[in-house]
């Protein structure tokens, strides 16, 4: 499972990257997007992962996984959406003058 979310962050990132030096404006808006998705998933990543754990807290609680990285990714998923409608808004309105 670990190498899955490693594969697919660095092909989130790359593609961020590549999408990124493309030149036209949503090619930036999309690489953004792609980098903080990746960015997310990191951070997701680093609360660890633990297949088949319970979903309630038992006494012995070592099998949980850290809910802080998850608070904290719902926080940046929230935070990216209203920064690529304002970019979104922005491109509209520049195109448009």
């Amino acid at each position: 499972m670990e190498t899955l979310i490693a594969i697919s962050i660095g092909l989130l990132i790359a593609s961020g990257i590549y999408r990124l030096l493309g030149g036209s404006k949503i090619d930036i808006v999309v690489g953004l997007v792609l980098l903080s998705q990746g960015a997310n998933l990191i951070i997701l990543a680093s609360g660890g992962l633990k297949q088949n754990a319970p979903a309630l807290i038992s006494k012995s609680s070592r099998d949980m996984a850290d809910p802080l990285p998850q608070a904290l990714v719902l926080t940046a998923i929230v935070i990216g959406f209203g920064i690529l409608a304002f970019i979104l808004t922005l491109l509209t309105r520049s195109s448009d003058s």
